[in-house]
């Protein structure tokens, strides 16, 4: 199969309109703890992250089968419209009760989209080009979640708060607009009934990807820690930008992505994973230890360089793995592994920190700590076959 024939335009409308998600709700991280401040909430801020995957993890299981009964365009589309109307709804709020049930249900659209999205992607190109695709589609979305924080602080600083969140609305409704133009992948296609939001235990795991799942689960953790306390770490060593660190994070990510998948199906999952995962547990401490500026742009871009790679490998290797007719579950349960991976990270990153700069180098040490745990892992796991034509 040709390269023209894999990437042709319908793969780039998918990959513009992850760009343009990724971008809408990140852009949006760099000022909500201090939003939640404003509205008395400065000693929740683990719960921004947190909430935001705990409805993500939960949706999982429902847009797996969603993806593989009704189809991977409705899957993803039902994402980006959950942006939309969230972002309008983030300036009307004004308790933190309801600034969380907010986030709570901003979380679905993560749970939806970027599922439907790897599905997509499962039907359309070949396993020897997998890891490629993958990483390709992951550097549109990481350019989003490049660009998004630190535009999201510019347009706060210039024009403030609401001007951001509207912002955020109108690129999640080009996301969505976009996908309008997606011709559907999957063939046998169900029409909705009750039945298809009923979740069997079944439905909930995919058992063929559980390595893969256990690896993202500890690799995940230092990425609800980095997006929770990466705004004060900035703050406390006096950047004019808070939201630069996670465009530098992105930014680090986004220039790996398409190495490493490409790695990945010449050389196979496991050595890539590996490399990877030793990085992240020494950017890390290099994180937690930082003193300057410096230092801390040098651990933030180690640990987004391994993250990249990482992430396309993960869903490459799950993909590989899953059933033919049910891979819509199996890219949902690695997921949902990364989602209980960043909540429980960013819960236990904010509890830990607790306000205290002092608790950055033991905040980040014990994210190292579960990084190196998963490079140990992979060391004694049987080996990945490399993946062929």
């Amino acid at each position: 199969m040709t390269t023209a024939r894999i990437y042709n335009t319908q793969f780039w409308l998918v990959c513009c309109s992850s760009l343009l998600f990724f971008a809408s709700f990140n852009m949006l991280m760099p000022k909500l703890p201090s939003f939640l401040s404003s509205l008395g909430g400065g000693g929740y801020k683990g719960f921004i992250i947190f909430l935001f995957t705990v409805t993500a993890l939960i949706s999982r299981p429902f847009s797996g089968k969603l993806a593989d009964k009704l189809g991977r365009v409705p899957v993803m589309m039902a994402g980006c419209i959950v942006c939309f109307f969230c972002s309008l709804v983030y300036p009307f709020t004004t308790t933190v009760f309801w600034f969380f049930i907010l986030r709570l249900v901003h979380g679905f659209s993560t749970g939806f989209t970027p599922t439907g999205q790897a599905a997509y992607l499962s039907d359309v190109i070949p396993a020897a080009r997998r890891g490629e695709a993958i990483g390709l589609l992951g550097t549109m979305g990481t350019l989003g979640s490049t660009i998004g924080p630190a535009f999201g602080s510019l347009i706060a600083e210039s024009y403030g708060l609401q001007a951001m969140f509207f912002c955020s609305s109108a690129l999640a409704l080009m996301s969505t607009l976009i996908l309008l133009g997606i011709r559907e992948t999957l063939f046998e296609k169900h029409p909705f009934s009750r039945g298809l939001i009923k979740v069997k235990r079944s439905d909930l795991f995919e058992p063929r990807v559980l390595v893969p799942c256990i690896v993202m689960l500890m690799s995940v953790y230092a990425y609800g820690a980095m997006y929770t306390l990466l705004p004060d770490f900035a703050e406390y060593l006096k950047f004019k930008n808070t939201g630069i660190l996670l465009s530098y994070l992105a930014a680090a990510s986004l220039f790996v992505r398409l190495v490493a998948g490409r790695a990945s199906d010449r050389y196979g999952r496991k050595p890539v994973l590996c490399v990877a995962t030793f990085i992240i547990a020494i950017a890390l401490l290099v994180t937690g230890f930082a003193h300057t500026k410096l230092q801390l742009i040098l651990g933030v871009v180690m640990y987004g360089f391994a993250y990249g790679a990482v992430s396309p490998t993960l869903l490459a290797w799950a993909t590989d793995l899953s059933d033919e007719h049910h891979k819509g579950r199996g890219l949902a349960s690695l997921y949902i592994f990364m989602e209980m991976g960043i909540g429980i990270g960013a819960l236990m990153s904010g509890w830990v920190y607790g306000n205290d700069p002092s608790n950055f180098i033991l905040t980040f040490s014990i994210c190292s700590a579960l990084a190196a745990a998963s490079f140990v892992y992979l060391l004694f796991n049987r080996p990945v076959v490399k993946v062929s034509a």
